[in-house]
C-alpha cells in the first residue's frame, strides 16, 4: 500500500471519529461550559488532569483556554499525591481526559479530589467508567475506532478529545464575551497582538516616505515625486489637498502601452480616482485585512480631513512582523 493510501485512510476514519463524536454531543456539553463560566467569574480555575497522551491533549487544551482568558493549569496526576495538590482551591473545576475512564494514576487522584468542594468534568470515551461515576459531568468522545491498523495506538481518540477541548473553549470564548482585543493582550508578542494592537498611525510612512502630488502635476513629475519616496505610487490631492486619486508604476506602464505622450499628461487625467484608503487612526488589522481582501500594493492612509498623511507598503509588513 502506498504511503499516501495509508494517509488518507487515517484521515478518513478520523474524520469519521469526529463526526460519531459530534453526535454525540448532548446538554452535558451546554452544562460544563455554563460550569467552566461560572467558575471563571467566581475569580477560581480550571484544572486539567490526564495521563499518558491523554495527559498531552490535556495540556494543550490548558494552553487554549488560558491563551482566550480562561486560567487552567495542569496538575500531574503522580505528583499531586505528593503535594501538587496544594494547587486546589474551593471552587475550581477540574477537567479529567481518559479516554478509557480506568487509568489507575487518574482514579487514584479522584478520592483526593472529592475531598475539595471541586466539580469534575470528565472526557472519556466510556460514560459507564470509574472516572465517569466520580464526575459530575460527562463528555462522551467515543470514537468507532483508532486510525491504528492494530486498533491500539490512541489515534482517533486523542483527536476527538482535542477538538472537544477546542469546542469547549471556543463555546467558553463566546459565553465570556471574549473579544479579539482581550486576545491580543495575551498575546503581544505575535503578529496576531501586533495587528490588534497597533494602529496604522503606527507602522505607515511618513514624511518624505509619502509620497503627494497636486492633479495638476503631470505625469513625470509624479514619477520624479515617487522616486524620490522610493514608492510605487503617488496620491494625488485636489487644491485643499484631499485625496482624490492614485497613481502607481503600474498604471504608467499601460498609459504608456496605449499613448507615448502620456508622461506629460495631467495626473487628473490618468490618475485612477476613489482610491482605498484606511484612516490613521485604524488598527492595523484593518489595514492588513484590505489588503488580503484587495490585492493592492499600496495603501493610502488619510486622516479626518481625508488628507493623505502617509502610505503602507505591502512589502513593510512582513518586516513588522504583520504577515
Amino acid at each position: 500500500m502506498r504511503h499516501l493510501e495509508v494517509a488518507q485512510q487515517v484521515f478518513e476514519i478520523e474524520i469519521a471519529g469526529l463526526k460519531a463524536v459530534q453526535s454525540q454531543l448532548s446538554e452535558s456539553f451546554n452544562r460544563a461550559v455554563e460550569l467552566l463560566n461560572f467558575t471563571l467569574r467566581n475569580k477560581n480555575k480550571i484544572i486539567v488532569v490526564g495521563v499518558g497522551k491523554s495527559g498531552l491533549v490535556g495540556k494543550k487544551i490548558a494552553a487554549t483556554l488560558t491563551s482566550t482568558g480562561a486560567p487552567a493549569i495542569v496538575l500531574d496526576s503522580v505528583n499531586a499525591l505528593h503535594g501538587d495538590l496544594g494547587i486546589v482551591t474551593d471552587g475550581d473545576v477540574v477537567l479529567a481526559l481518559s479516554y478509557s475512564g480506568e487509568s489507575e494514576e487518574l482514579l487514584n487522584l479522584l478520592p483526593a479530589l472529592k475531598r475539595f468542594p471541586v466539580k469534575i468534568i470528565a472526557i472519556t470515551g466510556n460514560p459507564k467508567s470509574t472516572l465517569a461515576k466520580y464526575s459530575d459531568i460527562v463528555l462522551n468522545v467515543r470514537v468507532p475506532r483508532e486510525a491504528c491498523p492494530f486498533n491500539l495506538a490512541p489515534t482517533s481518540s486523542t483527536t476527538a478529545m482535542l477538538v472537544m477541548g477546542d469546542a469547549l473553549a471556543m463555546a467558553l470564548l463566546k459565553a465570556r464575551g471574549f473579544t479579539k482585543h482581550d486576545y491580543a493582550r495575551y498575546h503581544p508578542a505575535g503578529a496576531i497582538g501586533r495587528t490588534m494592537l497597533l494602529k496604522v498611525r503606527d507602522i505607515m510612512r511618513t514624511g518624505d516616505r509619502n509620497p503627494i502630488a497636486t492633479q495638476d502635476m503631470t505625469v513625470k513629475e509624479a514619477l520624479l515625486v515617487m522616486t524620490r519616496a522610493k514608492s510605487g505610487c503617488v496620491s494625488v490631492v485636489n487644491n485643499r489637498g484631499k485625496l482624490v486619486g492614485v497613481f502607481t508604476d503600474g498604471d504608467f506602464r499601460r498609459q504608456m502601452s496605449t499613448d507615448p505622450h502620456a508622461i506629460n499628461r495631467p495626473l487628473k487625467d490618468v490618475m485612477t480616482r476613489n482610491p482605498i484608503c484606511v484612516r490613521e487612526n485604524a488598527l492595523a488589522a484593518e489595514a492588513v485585512r484590505i489588503f488580503n481582501e484587495k490585492n493592492i500594493d499600496d495603501l493610502i492612509v488619510i486622516n479626518s480631513k481625508g488628507q493623505p498623511v502617509g502610505i503602507i507598503d505591502s512589502q513593510d509588513l512582513p518586516k513588522l512582523k504583520l504577515l
